[in-house]
């Protein structure tokens, strides 16, 4: 028995058969060598079987389960394995390996596959031989016996394994629906003009044809708006909530279940779908929204199907087709791919039009590679977070963030914030994008980084250069809009503080940052450098503020604008002592604030015996809490003109809630007085009057 390495001649469970023994070979070892070699082969009398699919060995101590992907549909030309150590009565995940370009022998009677590996894991024995008999359709599909070697020749251990599928995986899908909302089943791709063959696909139709059987969980279940709160609209905290409560197969491990929710409407406009499952174990649930998808015609049902695989396809650990360079490690970006994973509106030879005119339906060929073949981790929803094994690390260099050789965009973007900041004080950007050519230019009005427009690079006073990773990443499939002389600039307001990558202002010292921003048309527009300084704690109550501020609850409390989760409690607990402790101190703001947005909404908790508890809405702390926030904003503390103009109409919303409209009414008056005494430009000051007027309506 081996414990460490399955390949080794130790971990051999299985006795070698006469047939193994005398399979031809071409060199000591038994390792054919050569390029694929298909022997003579006489005209059939009976039609034989593609040998690719999944095996699966028994017994102890080891369990393969293998994939051969040689013939078949769309081969992929590679071998792939995950081996589970079965110990008394458990069985553990050990490892994966991958053969990315084996040597296929066929013969009449049998396909030889040899080739290196790459291992998860250490291994004495990286060559690996696969042997499958030829069998007519009429014949059961035989076992695949695969024999490891070390480089030298050496034989290792033999797993022989049984045929199990034609997939390579299979994953169990419980697709569940918001009240009033009707599912999407299947769209004839040939309704509208478009690229490939025309056929029916429903979601687990478009995924069978990569290799991956998508089995119906069985169950279903119709979910109450009412637990969209008040607003009737999902947050993704909300979405977590009723994941956990309505998704039956739902448990905080890793396997192949996912979760599928056909929503109405996202708190984010325009958002048609998300995979928001990045709490505890990551890329298990995603949602579509129907308030943008929904209709009978052929273009809404071909964009519910686009919708409901893509998203699932991030569940899967595949990344934007433009946003490959993301991954850990990093690939080149795609975004030129006819795939699932793209946007057709950044498709850059022609936008929407041309994308799905030349779709046909697929996922490009390096999505299907890791589909089929990634290591078992790097794909399994609740295995690595979102990104870890896809195919942004922390960058290496700046490159990604150098200014072009040449911008003929007619678009410019721009990074603001104070020069300096308080340690441990929230570090938030204005995102600005602006028309150069007021002839009009089309853009993507949602700026903030987690819709993925825009990244940000940050270069640290030690010199690390990381890049700003949100904490959870939005699908925006909003169209663009068109930047002229009547709108020449979008805005946003982003707090980068924390994200995936921990606290990215966690030193004194200073920052340098620059951000990129992707066009409709493909284009990279970098911004120029921005610089700003954490300054030193000059004295103790300084020092214990920020102690106060640096905790990865409070940043996720900062990222998210509150929260009552139960796993948070000690980041609010920790706002709480700065108010009550520190309530004059200029951070204090920002505790006020994030207690404050919280206040003012529903939430809701999962039991511990998966029931629903709401908490209604706390009118009267959240005004008194963003009063506050006015207060110190107005004095020139507090927070910047965009944070500061959504915690007023936070507040008027308080108040309606509260039933006072004239505070609510007041409130709206003081919004628009205190923007007209900033100097604002007529048409920003315009636009903030309507945001005031919609909150007082809303």
């Amino acid at each position: 028995m081996c414990n460490y390495d399955p390949a080794s001649p130790d971990a051999c469970c299985y006795p070698e058969t006469m047939e193994q023994w005398n399979q031809p070979t071409s060199r000591p070892g038994g390792l054919p060598v050569g390029p694929v070699v298909p022997g003579p082969i006489p005209p059939p009398i009976l039609r034989k079987r593609p040998v690719s699919g999944r095996y699966r060995s028994s017994g102890a101590p080891w369990i393969l389960e293998l994939r051969v992907d040689v013939d078949r549909t769309r081969p992929m030309n590679r071998v792939s394995g995950d081996f589970y150590q079965v110990s008394g009565a458990t069985v553990s995940y050990f490892g994966s390996f991958v053969v990315s370009s084996p040597t296929v022998s066929v013969s009449t009677t049998t396909v030889t596959i040899t080739g290196t590996g790459s291992y998860s894991y250490g291994t004495s024995y990286p060559v690996m031989q696969v042997v499958i008999s030829r069998t007519t359709i009429f014949q059961p599909m035989a076992n695949a016996t695969l024999t490891f070697f070390s480089t030298g020749g050496a034989k290792g251990a033999t797993y022989v394994c049984a045929f199990e599928s034609i997939y390579f995986r299979s994953v169990q899908l419980e697709q569940d629906n918001e009240q009033g909302v009707t599912p999407f089943s299947s769209y004839n791709t040939g309704s509208l003009p478009a690229g490939g063959a025309a056929r029916t696909l429903s979601v687990a139709g478009a995924y069978a044809e990569a290799g991956v059987e998508m089995v119906a969980a069985g169950t279903t279940d119709t979910i109450p708006t009412a637990e969209a709160g008040t607003n009737l609209k999902w947050s993704d905290s909300e979405l977590h909530a009723s994941m956990v409560k309505h998704f039956s197969l739902w448990h905080d491990i890793p396997q192949w279940k996912a979760w599928l929710f056909h929503a109405y409407e996202h708190e984010n406009p325009g958002l048609l779908g998300i995979m928001f499952d990045q709490q505890g174990k990551q890329r298990q649930g995603a949602a579509t929204f129907y308030k943008g998808l929904g209709g009978a015609t052929a273009q809404k049902q071909r964009l519910q199907l686009f919708a409901a695989v893509h998203e699932l396809g991030h569940t899967f650990n595949l990344l934007h087709s433009f946003g490959k360079s993301d991954a850990v490690p990093a690939v080149a970006n795609r975004p030129n791919a006819l795939s699932w994973m793209n946007y057709p509106h950044l498709y850059p030879p022609g936008g929407e039009p041309a994308f799905w005119n030349a779709f046909g339906f697929i996922f490009d060929d390096p999505e299907v590679v890791h589909l089929r073949h990634a290591y078992r981790n790097a794909i399994i929803m609740g295995g690595n977070n979102f990104t870890v094994g896809s195919a942004l690390e922390a960058l290496q260099n700046e490159q990604a963030f150098a200014q072009p050789l040449m911008d003929q965009s007619g678009l410019k973007l721009a990074l603001e914030a104070p020069a300096s900041f308080l340690f441990g004080e929230p570090v938030v950007v204005e995102i600005k994008l602006k028309a150069t050519d007021l002839s009009g230019r089309m853009a993507h009005a949602q700026l903030h980084p987690s819709l993925g427009y825009v990244r940000i690079g940050i270069r640290k006073p030690n010199g690390q250069v990381v890049a700003y990773e949100p904490l959870i990443e939005h699908c925006d499939f909003s169209p663009p809009v068109k930047l002229d002389a009547s709108r020449p600039t979008v805005y946003e307001s982003a707090y980068i503080g924390f994200g995936k990558g921990g606290f990215y202002f966690d030193q004194p010292g200073f920052y340098h940052l620059r951000a990129t921003y992707r066009a409709p048309d493909g284009s990279e527009i970098v911004s120029d450098t921005l610089t700003l300084r954490v300054r030193s704690p000059h004295a103790a109550a300084d020092e214990e503020v920020a102690d106060l501020f640096f905790g990865n609850e409070q940043g996720t409390l900062l990222s998210l604008l509150g929260s009552d989760a139960d796993e948070l409690r000690a980041g609010n607990d920790a706002f709480d002592l700065v108010i009550d402790k520190h309530g004059k101190h200029k951070l204090a703001v920002y505790a006020r604030l994030v207690r404050g947005i919280n206040a003012g909404r529903a939430f809701k908790t999962i039991t511990a015996d998966k029931k629903l508890t709401v908490r209604k809405p706390e009118a009267d702390q959240s005004a008194r809490l963003l009063t506050a926030v006015a207060d110190a904003s107005e004095a020139g503390v507090g927070v910047d003109n965009i944070t500061l103009n959504q915690s007023f109409r936070a507040l008027i919303k308080a108040y309606r809630t509260a039933g006072k409209e004239k505070n609510a009414k007041d409130t709206r008056d003081r919004m628009v007085d205190t923007f007209t005494k900033k100097g604002l430009k007529p048409a920003v000051l315009q636009q903030i009057t309507a945001e005031a007027d919609a909150a007082l309506e809303e």
